[in-house]
C-alpha cells in the first residue's frame, strides 16, 4: 500500500518550509543572507543520496552544480562550456581545449587543467568507484595539461561520441584528491563551477537548497535560489502543486493530465528517450535456461493499450532502445506485433506446452519469473500490472514484486526499467555491450557486441546509421528487455514560471527540463 501524504502534513511542512526560508540560509561562504520564496523555484524532484557528476548521471541537480568541458545545446548537440574552444587532429587523434580563464569553484578556488586531468584520471584509472559511465571513456588513452589552460587528450581509438561525453561535470582536484569518492562527504555537499552553488541538504525536510553562482562565467539565472525537494511518491508531488508548495514538477500522463485547462498552472510537454520495459536479469538461473523466449513476450502484451491508458496518449509503443534517435527507428526491427495467436505458435516452435493450469511449461518448469517495481513509481506499477494481465491470459505467469528500493541480491528475475539515449546512440554501448559499465543485468550477445562497437568507432555519419539500424534488428531478434513504451515528459508549473525551452528531447526520468534555467522568470 502506498503512504499518501495528507493535506494536514503537506501544510505543515510548507509553514516550516516558509520559516526556515525567512529566517535566512547559510550559504558556503558562511553568510546569512535574507530570503524569500519570492523569487525563490520550488521543484518537487527525485529522492537523491549523492549529487556527483561522475556518480549519479541522472541527476539534474550534478548539471546545475557542475560544469563541464562540454554542454549541450538545444538540439542535444555538445557546444564548449568551461572549454573555450578545442581542436582535433584526426592523424593522432588528439583534442586539445583550451579553457576559460578567470573561473573559480564556488569556494573561491581558481580552476585550472589539473582539475579537468584529475577528474578524468578517475574515471579512466579509479576501478572502485560505483559509475554507470565509465565505459564511456575507456577509449582515452591519456590526459595530460601541458599549463592552467590547456587539456590534452589523446584516444587510443577513434570515439564518434566522444564529444558528448566531454559534457560530465568536472570535479575539483583540491577537495578530492586522496580521498574515496564514493563515500566522500562531498557527494553531499558538492562544489562546482555552474550556475547554482549548493547551500544546504537539509535531509530531516526532504530539501536540497541551492542558490545562483554570482561569478559565474555565463549568463547568471534570473531565479536566485532553487529548493529542490526530494520527493519519491508521485501522488505527492501532484497534491504539492495543488497545494502551493511546489512550483514545478514533473508528473505521470494522469497526473498531468488534471492540471490541463487550469489557468493557474501550465502543462509542458517535452519529448523524452525515455522507455519502460522488462529487463531480464541474466544473473539468475531461468533467464540462462530460458533466454531464447524473452523475444516472443512482446507478441502478447498490447504496447498501444499501454500508452493509451498508463500513459493517457502521451507517448509512443516501443521497439528499439534508439527507435527515437536520428540513427535509429528501423521498421524492419519492429518484428512483433501485437498477435496472440502467433504468440502461441512461436511458443509452440520454442517447445512449450500449457499445463492444466494454463500456464506453459517446457523441461519440467513453469514460465514463471518475478520482476521487481519500486512501490513509489505508480506509472511502473500500471504498467507492470497490464503486462502481467497480458501475459497471464496467454499463459505466462509474470509476478510483480513490489519494493521500497530495488533489490539487487534476492534472485528476482528483472525489473521493470527506464533507460534512455537522447543524445548520441552510442548511449547504449554502456547498457548492452557484454561487460560495459551500465550493463546490470549481464545481457551478453556477440553480435550486438560487435556492431555498437563498431558504431561507437565509426566517423562516416551513413555508415554509422547503417551500423545502428543493423544493430536494431539483431537487438530486436534476441532482446533482454521486452520495451514497452516511450514516455513524453509532461511538466507542470505555475502560472507565474516562464522560459522553458521544450526543444531538447530529455532523458531518463526527464531528466534535462534545467538546461536553459539561467533563461527562466518567475512571478508569484
Amino acid at each position: 500500500m502506498k503512504k499518501r501524504t495528507t493535506p494536514f502534513i503537506l501544510c505543515c511542512i510548507a509553514a516550516v518550509l516558509l520559516l526556515t526560508i525567512s529566517a535566512g540560509c547559510v550559504g558556503t561562504s558562511g553568510t546569512t543572507e535574507d530570503v524569500s520564496l519570492k523569487n525563490t523555484l520550488v521543484y518537487a524532484g527525485e529522492s537523491e543520496d549523492t549529487i556527483n557528476p561522475v556518480l549519479n548521471s541522472h541527476s539534474e541537480l550534478a548539471d546545475l552544480i557542475c560544469s563541464g568541458l562540454m554542454k549541450y545545446d538545444a538540439n542535444g548537440k555538445p557546444i564548449v562550456d568551461l572549454a573555450e574552444s578545442f581542436t582535433y587532429d584526426p592523424a593522432t587523434m588528439t583534442y586539445t581545449f583550451t579553457l576559460r580563464k578567470g573561473v573559480t569553484w564556488h569556494d573561491g578556488k581558481p580552476f585550472t587543467a589539473s582539475d579537468v586531468v584529475f577528474t578524468y584520471d578517475v574515471l579512466m584509472h579509479d576501478e572502485t568507484i560505483s559509475s554507470s559511465v565509465t565505459s564511456n571513456y575507456e577509449d582515452i588513452a591519456s590526459v595530460t595539461a601541458p599549463d592552467d589552460h590547456t587539456v590534452v587528450f589523446r584516444m587510443g581509438d577513434t570515439n564518434a561520441a566522444m564529444l558528448d561525453y566531454f559534457t560530465i561535470g568536472i570535479l575539483p582536484e583540491h577537495l578530492l584528491k586522496g580521498k574515496d569518492i564514493n563515500t566522500d562527504s562531498f557527494n553531499q555537499h558538492p562544489i562546482g563551477t555552474g550556475k547554482y552553488r549548493f547551500v544546504e541538504w537539509d535531509t530531516a525536510g526532504g530539501m536540497i537548497i541551492l542558490e545562483r553562482n554570482t561569478n559565474y562565467y555565463g549568463k547568471v539565472p534570473n531565479i536566485e535560489r532553487v529548493i529542490y525537494k526530494t520527493v519519491a511518491v508521485e501522488s505527492t508531488k501532484a497534491t504539492m502543486l495543488s497545494t502551493g508548495e511546489a512550483d514545478l514538477a514533473w508528473l505521470n500522463a494522469n497526473y498531468a493530465k488534471t492540471f490541463r485547462g487550469n489557468q493557474n498552472y501550465k502543462n509542458i510537454d517535452f519529448k523524452t528517450a525515455d522507455y519502460r520495459g522488462m529487463s531480464m536479469d541474466f544473473r539468475t538461473k531461468f533467464w540462462q535456461e530460458n533466454g531464447d523466449s524473452i523475444g516472443v513476450l512482446n507478441y502478447a502484451i498490447d504496447k498501444q493499450a499501454i500508452v493509451t491508458s498508463v500513459l493517457d496518449g502521451r507517448g509512443v509503443a516501443a521497439f528499439s532502445p534508439i527507435q527515437l534517435s536520428d540513427y535509429g527507428g528501423n521498421p524492419a526491427a519492429d518484428i512483433y506485433p501485437y498477435d496472440p495467436a502467433l504468440f502461441a505458435q512461436e511458443m509452440e516452435k520454442l517447445g512449450w506446452v500449457k499445463g492444466s493450469d494454463g500456464i506453459y511449461e517446457r523441461n519440467g518448469q513453469k514460465f514463471h519469473f518475478t520482476i521487481q517495481v519500486r512501490g513509489h513509481e505508480e506509472e511502473r506499477i500500471d504498467i507492470a500490472n497490464l503486462c502481467s494481465r497480458m501475459l497471464k491470459e496467454a499463459g505466462v505467469d509474470m509476478e510483480i514484486v513490489v519494493v521500497t528500493k530495488f533489490e539487487w541480491d534476492k534472485g528476482y528475475n528483472g525489473f521493470l526499467s527506464g533507460y534512455a539515449a537522447q543524445f548520441d546512440p552510442d548511449m547504449v554501448y554502456a547498457n548492452y555491450v557484454t561487460g560495459a559499465s551500465d550493463n546490470t543485468m549481464q545481457y551478453s550477445n556477440a553480435e550486438v557486441d560487435r556492431l555498437l562497437t563498431a558504431g561507437r568507432h565509426e566517423t562516416d555519419t551513413e555508415k554509422r546509421k547503417a551500423l545502428y539500424q543493423e544493430f536494431e534488428t539483431v537487438y530486436a531478434k534476441s532482446p533482454g528487455i521486452v520495451l514497452t513504451a516511450y514516455l513524453d515528459g509532461n511538466y507542470v508549473s505555475i502560472a507565474g514560471l516562464s522560459g522553458l525551452d521544450t526543444t531538447r528531447v530529455l532523458g531518463h526520468h526527464a531528466v534535462g527540463v534545467m538546461w536553459n534555467i539561467e533563461e527562466w522568470t518567475l512571478s508569484k
